[in-house]
């Protein structure tokens, strides 16, 4: 049954392909997948492959992939996307020898794909549960870790229904999972050799923020909350920066900075009307859509000065009182700017990655569509993290921080420390396979 529902797959992306950009690429890339691996495979060379359905999964592999290369150069690192989102972005890094995508699992695909590479070793992150390369693999008697995974009660290997499918999990050497309630729902279906490391997103967002990026036009913005002793007021926490970042402190008679990440609409009209009625505060919007219709609406909001980063220099950023951030890539970097952060998304389908604010040690803002991200439910059981509805709640919390600042270092400080506290899966993982 599986086979045939593959095959039925493969069909529907092979029409889809001639009417959408996105499918062409995917379908194309996993063509050409085994053509790539045939002129890159070095017979004698030792291939771990890390397999990531796309971007997100990408960066919980990556501290394993850095560490295996760093201290096992005796290996070849071969990374395999199944999204064009994931390689479209990645398909250059440094980190891995071979990228290219994963070719549709047929058995044909598969087998052809292992007889090519040949790897020592495989990682499969979060939910890839491919049948016929896991089956391949364990025929072969290839060590196959899953990593980062986190299971639910409503899975399908957890149902009646779904327990000839759910063998597919026992063709792994070793599962490193997310949480206790993992481990269990593995267990009850036989599955012993399991170990909670916990998400290496957290290790990875640590890296970030030693890696931070100084920007000299968010320097430049932010340059008017400066004061002669706000040098003295660094965390010794935020100036380990390999790049020794200019974190400064968060109190407010310094620095009263709001960052906007990864934004939408809905939460563009909550926060914006704030600080239109806040003149003391300055704002950095990084939205998720960043098409020129999108930033002319946010623009059309704000009655305020604004530059926009690409178009803008260190001194007009100096006046301005919004920077928004019409580029790619700086995000992770700029929330060490800010003195609160909002993280966008939760008025639609879901956050996007409270980590990447958490990690600066400043509360982290979002709205209601949280449930299903256990890091935001987390942040919000421990004070980091702030659930609102509209915009009352929004102003709620915001007038809550500056009427009380010791609740704004309160928070902020839980938001760092929930990474800091949860950071290590990594090396649970390194210790716990077969090198």
């Amino acid at each position: 049954m599986y086979n045939i529902i593959i095959y039925i797959y493969l069909f529907v992306i092979a029409i889809a392909s001639l009417f959408n950009k996105k499918v062409k690429k995917l379908w194309q890339g996993e063509r050409q997948a085994l053509s790539i691996l045939r002129s890159k495979v070095k017979p004698d060379d030792k291939y771990v492959w890390f397999h990531a359905a796309s971007l997100g999964e990408f960066e919980q592999g990556r501290p394993i992939m850095e560490r295996l290369r760093k201290e096992h150069p005796e290996y070849k690192i071969l990374l395999t996307f199944f999204s064009p989102s994931g390689y479209e972005v990645r398909k250059n890094y440094e980190g891995a020898d071979i990228i290219c995508y994963l070719p549709i699992d047929t058995p044909f695909n598969a087998r052809r794909f292992l007889r090519t590479v040949r790897p020592v070793m495989a990682f499969f992150i979060k939910y890839e549960f491919w049948y016929n390369y896991l089956h391949i693999l364990k025929h072969r008697g290839i060590p196959t870790y899953s990593v980062s995974s986190i299971f639910r009660d409503g899975q399908i290997f957890f149902r009646w229904y779904g327990k000839q499918y759910g063998k597919v999990l026992k063709c792994f050497t070793h599962f490193f999972v997310q949480n206790e309630k993992s481990r269990e729902l593995l267990a009850s279906i036989g599955i012993t050799d399991v170990s909670i490391s916990g998400d290496t997103r957290f290790d990875r967002v640590l890296e970030i923020k030693e890696l931070a990026k100084k920007l000299e036009i968010v320097e430049a913005f932010v340059d008017s909350f400066r004061s002669a002793g706000v040098q003295e007021c660094r965390s010794a926490d935020n100036t380990s920066s390999a790049n020794n970042l200019s974190t400064e402190s968060s109190n407010l008679s310094t620095k009263k900075i709001f960052v906007a990440g990864s934004s939408w609409q809905p939460d563009e009209e909550i926060f914006i009307k704030y600080f239109n009625e806040h003149p003391d505060w300055k704002l950095i919007i990084a939205p998720h859509v960043i098409g020129e219709s999108h930033l002319q609406q946010i623009i059309k909001q704000l009655d305020m000065p604004v530059a926009r980063y690409t178009q803008t220099t260190p001194e007009e950023a100096r006046n301005a009182r919004c920077l928004i951030i019409d580029c790619f890539g700086l995000l992770s970097s700029i929330y060490n700017y800010g003195t609160v952060s909002y993280v966008g998304g939760g008025f639609g389908v879901g956050i996007h990655n409270v980590l990447e604010a958490a990690v600066w040690n400043i509360p982290v803002i979002f709205g209601p569509n949280n449930a299903r991200f256990a890091e935001a439910q987390a942040l919000k059981a421990n004070g980091g993290g702030i659930e609102i509805t509209d915009y009352d709640s929004f102003a709620a919390v915001m007038d809550g921080f500056i009427a009380d600042e010791a609740s704004l270092q309160k928070a902020g400080e839980a938001a760092g420390d929930y990474v800091k506290q949860n950071a290590g899966a990594t090396d649970v993982v390194l210790k716990g396979v077969s090198l």
